[in-house]
């Protein structure tokens, strides 16, 4: 099972579905409406069709471990091979296998019992854990679509789905980093889209980040630097992760 460190089937599936949906209709009628899907993003070598090709092949992905998770171990790993193949394709052809292979996936995850695993990259998961997993890379993957477009999203209270995941990724990025993890305690203070306080961790906890849930979810989906946000921490091991932090391997 992939271990985020924090049970986060506090926040029930028929909350955050419903927000992995629309943030998958959100970036659809953005990108619907670009002209040029060959314009580059800011991944090194990836186009908009790239993203949205991407996108589509992880969704994709999800559905085989899910119905037939025998032949999961047969998805292709390389995420540039799919994306060029995906880009490679019409436009229209592209966009239609996105959508229906959306509507699907949301289906599925809907369905599927919340205790039931399934393979995903040399562990397990859950609809629990996938659904906001799938809608943070909805998310970053959209923020690279906007961003190659030069256009600003507005924040919406779905941040608080990947920002729940960015504190739960705590462990993997101090395992990825290859550091340590520390012992004490962390206390997350987020400012949300509509003003409202987010926290994770002990109030009193000496380790402390705050900050936007925007520059949170930035910053742990590595759309910004962390010299890029406004984000503050208090005690070296605070620092230390916003400097590292990450919710993906």
């Amino acid at each position: 099972m992939i271990d985020y460190g924090l049970d986060l089937s506090t926040v029930p599936r028929e909350r955050a579905l419903p927000g992995l949906i629309a943030e998958g209709d959100e970036l659809d009628a953005f990108v619907s409406a670009a002209p040029d899907w060959s314009r580059p993003t800011p991944a090194a070598g990836w186009t908009i069709a790239h993203q949205i090709a991407h996108l589509a092949a992880a969704d994709a992905n999800v559905l085989t471990a899910i119905r037939t998770p025998e032949a999961f171990d047969a998805v292709p790993k390389d995420a540039d091979l799919d994306a060029a193949a995906g880009a490679a394709e019409p436009r229209s052809d592209l966009l239609e296998r996105w959508r229906t292979g959306r509507a699907e996936l949301a289906a599925a995850l809907g369905d599927v019992p919340l205790d039931h695993a399934f393979p995903w990259f040399g562990s397990q998961a859950t609809a629990v854990l996938m659904v906001p997993l799938r809608l943070m890379e909805t998310w970053a993957h959209g923020q690279d679509v906007f961003d190659a477009l030069g256009a600003t999203r507005r924040p919406t209270p779905r941040l608080r789905h990947i920002a729940a995941l960015g504190v739960a990724g705590r462990p993997l990025s101090f395992s990825a980093a290859q550091s340590p993890m520390p012992a004490e305690e962390f206390r997350v203070e987020l400012t949300g889209p509509e003003g409202e306080l987010w926290t994770w961790g002990p109030e009193a906890a000496a380790q402390r980040v705050r900050g936007t849930a925007l520059d949170f979810c930035l910053r742990v989906t590595h759309r910004r630097s962390r010299a890029e946000t406004a984000l503050t921490a208090t005690g070296e091991d605070a620092g230390r992760w916003l400097d590292i932090a990450r919710v993906f391997l």
